[in-house]
């Protein structure tokens, strides 16, 4: 059960807690894969485009192609991944509130404890998304179309997994979209050139959120939850995280392919293969104790190593 604290956070104190609300750490999953497919992009880009997005006022760089869309571009999808995570983080806390406070491993998030007030978790849901739509709007006509649909995902993934066990590659579309809207938001056109992207970080953060899953079998199995370990039992969704893990490995070489990286980029897809053997290594289904080196610290190294290794093969 609960501790309530003596009242909603206020001040300086509220700003915390609300970033320990929407784990503002754990942006570290997509935002490096965001700021890849914006590399990317801009590669991708011709000449004229290029000329003809400068002239739009978007601040697409040099005329050459160089991987850099220039500083308004990039803030505006900074502040549009932000703005749209932070969306999806508050309004989860606010529609599992009443799970969360049954779980022991959740009883104490800010919502639970009365840190936040439900009212001030809306509230901030409610500017995060018109930050998102304001992003949107300024970025170009396409970005502004998809951002209802990018909002759909991000939130309703929350629901899932009242209806299905294969909610965790429903998270993990929530956080690969990342990559395909930060293709849009430089080139203003739709492309299926991101979509092993969009893959690859759906089945890697799939693949690493039923691993995490595990410490809330019982509790799942107990109040009606779904997950991959509720219904197939711990070893055999360890197996499925695995099958998971390689095909986001799979996805990340093909999306090289596509996009036609130099050798930096696949010495990081090697980095991040190498990365989840160990990650798995650490998780075992009677042994726990490891599961947030394997959730956080390890996950983080293969975000931030994928971007350095792609961030190399663009400058070269």
């Amino acid at each position: 059960m609960s501790t309530a604290t003596a009242g909603p956070a206020r001040g300086l104190q509220a700003v915390k807690t609300y970033l320990e609300m929407i784990k503002v750490e754990h942006s570290v999953f997509a935002l490096p894969f965001a700021m890849i497919g914006m590399m990317y992009a801009d590669l991708s880009l011709t000449p004229s485009t290029r000329g003809v997005l400068r002239e739009l006022g978007r601040g697409a760089g040099a005329v050459v192609a160089d991987g850099w869309p220039g500083w308004p571009v990039f803030l505006l999808i900074l502040l549009a991944m932000v703005s749209a995570r932070s969306a999806a983080m508050a309004f989860n806390r606010i529609a599992d509130r009443k799970i969360d406070a049954l779980n022991p491993r959740t009883a104490r998030r800010p919502l639970q404890t009365g840190a936040l007030s439900t009212r001030q978790a809306f509230t901030f849901f409610l500017l995060s998304c018109a930050l998102f739509f304001l992003a949107a709007a300024l970025l170009n006509r396409l970005t502004l179309t998809l951002a209802p649909v990018a909002l759909i995902i991000l939130l309703g993934y929350s629901y899932t997994k009242r209806f299905t066990s294969f909610s965790h590659l429903f998270v993990g579309l929530s956080l690969g979209i990342a990559p395909a809207g930060a293709w849009v938001a430089v080139t203003g056109e739709f492309s299926w050139t991101p979509l092993f992207w969009i893959l690859a970080v759906t089945f890697w953060t799939g693949g690493f959120d039923v691993l995490y899953s595990l410490q809330d079998d019982d509790f799942d199995r107990e109040h009606g939850l779904k997950s991959l370990p509720v219904l197939l039992g711990r070893e055999r969704a360890i197996i499925a995280s695995r099958a998971f893990h390689l095909l986001a490995v799979i996805s990340l070489a093909a999306a090289g392919l596509t996009v036609g990286a130099g050798a930096p980029y696949f010495f990081g897809v090697m980095f991040a293969a190498g990365l989840l053997i160990y990650e798995q290594s650490l998780v075992d289904a009677n042994d726990l104790s490891r599961i947030n080196v394997a959730f956080f610290t390890l996950n983080g190294y293969v975000a931030i190593g994928m971007f350095l290794f792609s961030l190399l093969d663009v400058l070269a």
